[in-house]
């Protein structure tokens, strides 16, 4: 994941339903200026509904609600967007290290 893919393409079974950008952000308790802000800092790209209209899912507000404490902490959008995006990062690489670790661990227990 880099700067220029957003986050947010993912699609879990969580994810639905996606929400309208007026109720996503009333659930994270900001403004549609503020997902707006994201996506144009390529944080999250909105799903498309069928009349064309941005929704989004649970996984993009996981990720909006991290950005947005960081803007509340007074870090610029940009910022916030890229520290989010390294966070995700790194936690996809700590998942992968875990498996590989695991996988390595069972077969010196089958050795044996």
């Amino acid at each position: 994941m880099t700067a220029d893919t957003p986050l947010g393409d993912r699609l879990d079974d969580d994810d639905y339903p996606a929400y309208t950008m007026g109720r996503a952000a009333e659930m994270l308790g900001t403004t549609p200026g503020f997902l707006r802000a994201i996506g144009e800092a390529r944080l999250i790209t909105p799903l498309r509904s069928e009349g064309g209209h941005r929704r989004y899912s649970r996984y993009q507000l996981r990720i909006a609600a991290r950005a947005r404490e960081l803007v509340d902490q007074g870090t610029p959008v940009e910022a916030a967007c890229r520290i989010v995006i390294l966070e995700d990062q790194l936690e996809e690489a700590q998942r992968i290290n875990a498996e590989y670790r695991r996988a390595a661990a069972g077969k010196q227990d089958g050795s044996d």
